[in-house]
């Protein structure tokens, strides 16, 4: 007897078809556009249960996808939910976002968007929370007493609309399907699949409705794609996958091969961008990988004609304080403070114990392991181990020295926030093992590598 085509699959044959098309995947065969679409279906309506996803994922992992595998996925995540449209915004600027694939102390989505709208762009950013070692532009935000990270989608549009960006989490009706695969994928080690990654970014990015993307492609050891070539291989995955969708996408590939900025941990990078926004405070690395990006948005939605002026436009946005009152007014219209700027240290939570972490020896700092720095905030309470768990949101690192530095006595390689003296041990037992020093001065990776705009 024939078997029932999944489209038109009963409840009681799902998990049947389901399993035969893991056995399909793992034993290397494409899946058709009518079995991916079975998949999300499943997805979305949580008929399929998660060791099933969590089989398919690891297949898929091991096995790949091919383009046009990639490309059906993408599309039916985004299809299973809500698509915005922005019709009445068009005519006063381009609806354009960027997308990081995850790093350690990555705090630019909280610095580019309000640059980008104070430039004459709008920002409808739909973020994660976080995957493994990398922390997530949710959770910070969760360190933002009152903020509302999953608005309705009218007030999502409300905002965008007023301050001209608005950072939000995946709500129910936003690629819901994509929502439930990135919960599977952090805990069960499948985060670093290229035909993954690129259909769970790209299928939010559709489903915001946007007219282009920047995505900021990391490379290094605190990256899931840890070489150049790697990164190159998920840059054209994603340009290629979002010129199927209609789509126009460039990647800028940036360097994580230590921590991104002075600070790693929840409230401790929020605290860290406000000083940004302000003009307190600015770490090299960051401040030239968010003005790059924010550049890079303005030339693709044609608000500039050469980067050059974009990047005068977008040091003009930060140097006059229009980004900052941009990230201001959204956070107050998402439930935040409408006084974060100015009294941040009132609101953001602060871990009780805040001690130095010396190096083993004096040096240069030469190199250093960007992913067990990520899993010492894990280990501190601040990244998740498993889905679900709850966040200290406080503790972390700061003033985090950077390569080519020397430290010693008189410089640590950071200072850590946590909660006990046990902590404190641990952290620094992770962070010294994560390092490597040098008796001669260190020349420190480039930051940006390189933009590419087509496959």
């Amino acid at each position: 007897m024939r078997a029932p085509a999944v489209s038109r699959a009963q409840p009681g044959n799902r998990a049947v078809i389901f399993k035969n098309l893991i056995r399909k995947k793992r034993d290397g065969s494409a899946l058709t556009q009518e079995e991916i679409e079975f998949f999300v279906r499943g997805l979305a309506d949580a008929s399929i249960p998660a060791e099933q996803v969590a089989a398919l994922a690891m297949a898929v992992y091991f096995r790949s996808m091919s383009f046009a595998e990639s490309g059906a996925l993408t599309v039916a995540m985004a299809n299973s939910g809500v698509r915005l449209r922005w019709d009445e915004l068009r005519d006063r600027g381009p609806v354009i976002d960027k997308h990081s694939t995850g790093g350690v102390g990555d705090k630019v989505s909280f610095l580019l968007a309000p640059i980008a709208a104070a430039c004459g762009c709008f920002v409808p950013m739909i973020s994660g929370r976080g995957l493994g070692h990398t922390g997530g532009t949710l959770d910070k935000l969760d360190a933002v007493p009152g903020y509302r990270s999953m608005p309705a989608v009218e007030e999502f549009r409300k905002v965008v609309g007023s301050a001209g960006c608005a950072i939000i989490g995946q709500t129910d009706q936003l690629a819901p399907a994509d929502r439930r695969l990135y919960a599977i994928r952090d805990v069960t080690a499948t985060v670093e699949s290229i035909p993954l990654i690129t259909a769970s970014i790209l299928s939010k990015k559709i489903a915001a409705g946007l007219d282009a993307l920047v995505m900021d492609v990391k490379t290094g050891s605190g990256a899931f794609m840890e070489t150049v070539e790697d990164a190159r291989a998920l840059s054209r995955s994603i340009i290629g996958v979002a010129a199927q969708a209609g789509l126009k996408t460039h990647a800028v590939i940036t360097d994580m091969s230590q921590t991104l900025g002075w600070s790693v941990g929840n409230a401790l990078e929020i605290a860290e961008s406000l000083a940004f926004l302000a003009g307190e405070a600015r770490e090299p690395r960051l401040a030239e990988v968010v003005f790059t990006l924010s550049s890079e948005m303005l030339v693709m939605g044609e608000v500039t004609d050469s980067h050059a002026e974009a990047r005068k436009r977008v040091e003009g946005a930060v140097r006059s304080g229009e980004a900052a009152e941009r990230f201001a007014r959204m956070v107050a219209e998402l439930g935040g403070p409408a006084d974060l700027l100015t009294r941040a240290a009132r609101y953001l939570p602060k871990a009780p114990l805040v001690q130095p972490i010396f190096a083993p020896a004096e040096g240069y700092l030469a190199s250093v392991d960007a992913r067990a720095v990520g899993n010492v905030l894990v280990e501190l309470g601040g990244g998740r181990k498993v889905a679900g768990q709850t966040l200290d949101l406080a503790v972390g690192l700061t003033d985090v020295a950077a390569i080519g530095t020397r430290v010693g006595k008189e410089r640590p390689l950071a200072m850590v926030h946590a909660r006990s003296a046990e902590q404190v041990s641990q952290a620094s037992q992770g962070l010294r093992a994560a390092v490597t020093l040098s008796e001669q001065p260190v020349v420190p990776p480039p930051i940006v590598h390189e933009i590419l705009v087509k496959i």
